[in-house]
């Protein structure tokens, strides 16, 4: 699943093509009224809450999208889009395109409000709010693992396997460990040590960061030299890395 930096990623590259711009084009391939309701209105802010992005028009109309485990967000400079996209919005000679995912919505302002709202801090936000992550999380089932809590988005929202798997073990902390016995500053030190990494792939793209653990069953921790080990968590079963070396 695109996690809280693939998202950012796509927004780095769409924000230059289409915001403070009026699309030219519009073509939405399930929603036959989009191109009229939108047509005219500029694009005023091309924005992500985790793994959400938001498409700001004018006259307080926004396109949401969440791409789930398959969808994708791209920029082209030609038209062989193909049959798959969902949505595409051209300016000049550049075309947006969104292939896939579960939710592609036209909302109004105050309804994309209720929808972030509902989301826990964005884990890429430029100051991450510490204390309203604290807050939801220990408003969490205490016995929850907080390797599993960490995937909850309104708890931490862009945070996904990838990021839950190599925060805990930057941070040294078991994956398994209920939220219970997760200390304020253990359970920030996941959050801190997984920011950098991500803002990184946000900015130089997504999946060019060697992972240290997500992915290495079996094959010895970079830290301390114990074999990595992976199971399912949760009820979604997502498969958790972890050392069970080092992590504690």
């Amino acid at each position: 699943m695109p996690e809280g930096d693939t998202i950012a990623y796509a927004a780095n590259r769409i924000r230059p093509v289409l915001e403070g711009r009026v699309p030219e084009e519009i073509r939405a391939a399930r929603e036959p009224k989009w191109p009229e309701r939108l047509g005219g209105r500029r694009v005023e802010g091309v924005e992500t809450l985790g793994k959400h992005l938001f498409l700001n028009f004018d006259g307080g109309l926004v396109l949401h999208s969440h791409l789930g485990m398959v969808g994708s967000w791209t920029v082209l400079a030609h038209d062989r889009i193909g049959r798959r996209a969902r949505l595409v919005i051209r300016v000049g000679e550049h075309w947006v395109v969104q292939f896939g995912g579960p939710t592609l919505e036209l909302l109004t302002a105050g309804r994309s409000r209720l929808i972030r709202g509902a989301l826990g801090p964005d884990v890429l936000a430029s100051e991450f709010d510490r204390d309203r992550f604290l807050r939801r999380l220990r408003a969490e089932d205490r016995t929850r693992p907080i390797g599993d809590a960490l995937l909850d988005q309104t708890t931490v929202a862009g945070i996904g396997n990838i990021w839950r798997a190599e925060g805990c073990w930057e941070a040294g902390v078991d994956p398994w460990r209920s939220v219970a016995r997760v200390a304020d500053d253990e359970a920030f030190s996941i959050i801190n040590a997984a920011r950098p990494r991500m803002m990184r792939s946000a900015a130089e793209g997504p999946r060019r960061i060697r992972p240290r653990v997500y992915k290495r069953t079996g094959q010895p921790c970079r830290r301390c030299g114990t074999r990595i080990v992976a199971r399912g968590q949760g009820d979604a079963n997502r498969t958790t890395y972890w050392c069970p070396g080092c992590q504690r």
